[in-house]
């Protein structure tokens, strides 16, 4: 068994993807992953979508300059926070966040290769009528999610000293 740190080192944003249909027990894990993240109060506030038909997708692309991730893609989640739900917008934002960070790794654990595609946002009155989301729901990430195709990138990160705020312990 793959312990967490290796999984977490090991996730990258995968751009590329097999032809393959995901299976529909491995899209359940990944959002049952994302269902267990922490939220403040539990309240819970985010809604999951998973869209894999290819027309629904190719509607969705058209609003992202990296479009052709989410048509390459073997579905895409479409992550939501549910306002009537929401307490405090900063912290459900973070316990969003957690929500997808979750739904990425349990994904690299399975195999599974996804990205999560941001600059969508910039469109998120348009994706969200082509879903016909309630007024409710807002929009909050897009996950492209698929079989790689190809070798994974290597990562790279800034060295921990360099992220330590001064005047806290150094390690």
């Amino acid at each position: 068994m793959k312990n967490t740190l290796y999984i977490i080192k090991a996730r990258r944003s995968v751009r590329n993807f097999s032809s393959d249909k995901l299976a529909a027990a491995d899209i359940a894990k990944v959002l049952e992953a994302g269902r267990w993240a922490p939220s403040g109060l539990n309240n819970q506030p985010w809604r999951f979508g998973v869209i894999e038909n290819a027309d629904v997708r190719s509607r969705i692309a058209a609003f992202t300059t990296y479009g052709s991730i989410i048509r390459r893609a073997a579905a895409i989640i479409v992550v939501c926070m549910d306002i009537a739900d929401s307490y405090n917008r900063d912290k459900d934002l973070m316990a969003a966040g957690a929500s997808i960070q979750n739904m990425l790794l349990e994904a690299q654990s399975l195999g599974i290769g996804t990205c999560w595609m941001g600059e969508i946002l910039n469109k998120k009155k348009e994706v969200a009528d082509i879903l016909k989301l309630d007024k409710d729901l807002d929009l909050l990430a897009v996950i492209a999610m698929g079989y790689p195709a190809g070798k994974a990138q290597k990562g790279c990160r800034k060295a921990l000293k360099d992220l330590l705020i001064k005047g806290t312990k150094s390690l």
